[in-house]
C-alpha cells in the first residue's frame, strides 16, 4: 500500500496497544514502524529487475520481524522511561506494526515475501488497489485522534477502534467481492470457450466495484473488465498477443527467469526498436503497464542479452472518469481494440 496508509495503520495499531500508557508517543512510534519496512527501496541490488523483485523481501518477512522485535522494543524503553515497565507490551506493539504492514501489502498485487528466507514466494492476494481511500481514511481518523492533545483518551481510543474496524470491514468486503468477480469472470470465459492459464483479478484504481483481470492462454492474453453489477454477458474481454518467441534462446537467462517467476506467468513480450521488452501485466493497463524491462536486443543470430533497463509508461489519468462510469455502464469500453500498436516506451 501507499506510504500514508502504512503510516496511519502503524499509528492506529500502536495506539491500540500502548495508547493508555504512552499516549501520542505510541502512535508516533507506530507511524515510524509502519514506514520502516519500505525503506528497503533505498537498497541497490545491482539492476532494475533485482530491485523490482527483491523489494518486499527480507524487510517484509514475518520471521525477520520476530527477530528484530526485541531489539526495537528495547530501544523504545531506552528512549522512554515510562515504557520500561511494559517491555512485553512494547514487543507486541513493534511486532504488530511491522507484521500488519507486511500483511496489508500482501493484499495488493505486487508480491510480498512474508516467509523469507524459508521461501521467496511473493504473496499477492490482489484484493486491494495500492491506493484506496476507503482503507486510508478510517485509519487516518484513528491516527489523527491519537495525536490530538486535547482529546480525552477514551474518545481517541473509540475513534481509533472505529477506524480500524471500518478498515477491516472494507478489506473483508474486498475479499468477498473478489471471489464474486472471479466466479463471474470464469463463467464468461467458459461461455466464450477460453481456456485460462495463469489468471489474476485486481481492483481498478480507487474502487472495488470494478475489477480488471489478466488471463493468459496459448494464443496470448486477455484483458478483462468486470463490474460487481455486470452479468457474465456484460463482462468485457479483449485478446492481445505476446511475442513469446522473442525469448527463444534466453530460457536460462536469470533476468528472464526471475520475471517469469515474480509475475506468476502474467507477462507479455514485445519488441521496441530492436529491444526485447517484458512487461508485468498485473499493474497498469494495456499499453500503459507500470513495469517494463528491456532484457535483450534482437540480432541476426537471435536475442542477445544486454544490461537490463526499466522503461516507464505514463498512466493516462484522463481516463479515470471513464473508468468510474464503467462501473454502472457495461457498454463503455476500457481496453484498446485487439492488438492495437502501443506507443514507444521510454
Amino acid at each position: 500500500m501507499d506510504s500514508l496508509t502504512q503510516v496511519a495503520l502503524g499509528g492506529a495499531v500502536a495506539y491500540t496497544v500502548m495508547g493508555r500508557k504512552m499516549g501520542a508517543k505510541a502512535a508516533l512510534w507506530g507511524a515510524a514502524l509502519g514506514t520502516l519496512p519500505d525503506l528497503d527501496v533505498f537498497i541497490p541490488y545491482g539492476d532494475a529487475i533485482s530491485d523490482f523483485t527483491y523489494h518486499r523481501s527480507f524487510s517484509h518477512s514475518l520471521l525477520v520481524h520476530v527477530l528484530v522485535t526485541p531489539l526495537i522494543a528495547w530501544l523504545m524503553t531506552k528512549c522512554h522511561a515510562s515504557a520500561r515497565p511494559y517491555f512485553k507490551q512494547c514487543m507486541l506493539l513493534v511486532f504488530l506494526c511491522l507484521s500488519t504492514h507486511a500483511i496489508l501489502d500482501s493484499f495488493t498485487v505486487y508480491g510480498t515475501q512474508l516467509f523469507w528466507p524459508l521461501t521467496e514466494y511473493p504473496f499477492g492476494i490482489a484484493n486491494l488497489f495500492i491506493i484506496d481511500l476507503l482503507v486510508t481514511i478510517p485509519l487516518l481518523m484513528g491516527f489523527i485522534a491519537a495525536l490530538l492533545p486535547r482529546l480525552p483518551y477514551r474518545k481517541a481510543k473509540r475513534l481509533n477502534l472505529i477506524g480500524l474496524g471500518l478498515c477491516t470491514l472494507y478489506i473483508t468486503w474486498s475479499l468477498v467481492a473478489q471471489q464474486y468477480i472471479n466466479h463471474k469472470i470464469e463463467r464468461t470465459l467458459a461461455n466464450n470457450n477460453i481456456v485460462a492459464g495463469a489468471y489474476m483479478s485486481t481492483p481498478a484504481p480507487f474502487t472495488t466495484l470494478l475489477w480488471r483481470a489478466v488471463v493468459m492462454s496459448d494464443e496470448g492474453y486477455y484483458e478483462v473488465y468486470a463490474s460487481v453489477f455486470d452479468t457474465p454477458e456484460q463482462v468485457s474481454v479483449t485478446q492481445f498477443t505476446s511475442q513469446e518467441g522473442l525469448l527463444d534462446g534466453l530460457e536460462d537467462n536469470w533476468h528472464v527467469q526471475r520475471l517469469r517467476w515474480f509475475t506468476k506467468g502474467l507477462y507479455s513480450v514485445s519488441e521496441q526498436q530492436s529491444a526485447i521488452v517484458m512487461s508485468d501485466l498485473r499493474m497498469g493497463t494495456q499499453c500503459n503497464y507500470v513495469f517494463n524491462f528491456k532484457v535483450a536486443e534482437r540480432s541476426i543470430n537471435g536475442p542477445k542479452a544486454v544490461d537490463v533497463e526499466q522503461y516507464s509508461s505514463r498512466p493516462d489519468m484522463s481516463g479515470l472518469k471513464k473508468l468510474f462510469e464503467r462501473i454502472w455502464q457495461p457498454s463503455i469500453v476500457l481496453s484498446p481494440p485487439a492488438n492495437t500498436p502501443c506507443g514507444e516506451l521510454n
